[in-house]
């Protein structure tokens, strides 16, 4: 299995599109660090919404906790098309190279081969998120020191801040990215269900980012009878669901509750949903690669 593994890896490795999600994370982040260094101001734009509202203290605000929260927020939406680009490669690129027989005539089970290629697109989907953490978080917090974090966000229609403090905020970050972990694991699994009916790269990795799109669409979408029958089984419903680590509970006296979450129900029901997902997409492709001819 080991031997299997470290094979399936050396085979992403040495694919360029590989590290086509690397340089484009690399470039993101760095640009946005640069630009909120060199000119603070662009803060005007993120609090325009509640500078009537609230007084904020701008220099107070940009710190390396907030500079990732905000990288976060910006780069997480599109990752999902990132991981598709390894993902979707993993029984198709055999296929198109006239490798997948070859590999079949081994003494090793249909549900290895594919169990093994779906842990290594787990692997790179990991190195992925520890990559943007090394730059989204550590260097932001080389870059702009530490403070108190503020999450601004809109409830019920009204602006709201919340003040988290920089000694209650990493293991909030160590949470969100394994979340994020676990949600990126689903569009893992989505493509290499998808590789499994395809004789090139392409195609599934175009699909997946195609049903990304529309089930996001659909998630954003506020409209009754959608929210009541499609929304809660649409994966894309809860990709942010992350954001709930930061999303602080007050006591009686509108007080912060340190180590306190707002909504830990709503997370981990969120969480019961990915892992659902991932059960049905990776279990459908060993099912349909068990049964797959092999004419290539």
């Amino acid at each position: 299995m080991w031997s299997l593994l470290q094979i399936e890896l050396y085979k992403i490795s040495k694919r360029p599109r590989t590290y086509i999600a690397f340089i484009a994370i690399a470039g993101i982040v760095l640009i946005i660090q640069a630009a909120f260094k060199a000119d603070p101001g662009y803060l005007n734009i993120l609090l325009q919404n509640v500078d009537d509202t609230f007084a904020v203290d701008k220099g107070n605000v940009i710190n390396g906790y907030f500079m990732c929260y905000m990288i976060l927020n910006t780069l997480l939406i599109q990752v999902p098309i990132l991981v598709a680009l390894v993902a979707g490669d993993a029984i198709s690129g055999e296929a198109n190279m006239g490798t997948l027989r070859l590999l079949l005539t081994k003494p090793i089970s249909r549900q290895k081969i594919i169990g093994v290629k779906f842990l290594a697109s787990i692997i790179y989907t990991v190195a992925l998120l520890v990559f943007m953490a090394l730059l989204a978080l550590f260097l932001s917090m080389i870059i702009f020191g530490t403070n108190d974090l503020l999450v601004f966000r809109s409830k019920n229609g009204e602006s709201e801040i919340l003040q988290i403090t920089q000694d209650d905020v990493m293991w909030r970050y160590l949470a969100a990215f394994v979340y994020a972990a676990i949600a990126l694991t689903v569009i893992a699994a989505l493509a290499l269900l998808l590789s499994v009916f395809a004789e090139n790269s392409i195609g599934p990795i175009v699909a997946t980012v195609c049903i990304v799109i529309v089930c996001t669409i659909i998630s954003n979408l506020n409209v009754p009878i959608i929210d009541r029958t499609i929304k809660p089984w649409l994966f894309t419903s809860y990709l942010v669901g992350w954001k709930g680590f930061f999303y602080i509970a007050y006591d009686a006296e509108n007080v912060p509750i340190k180590g306190s979450m707002e909504n830990w129900a709503s997370i981990r029901n969120s969480l019961f949903i990915l892992f659902a997902h991932i059960g049905v997409f990776f279990g459908a492709a060993v099912f349909f690669f068990k049964k797959k001819d092999i004419l290539s």
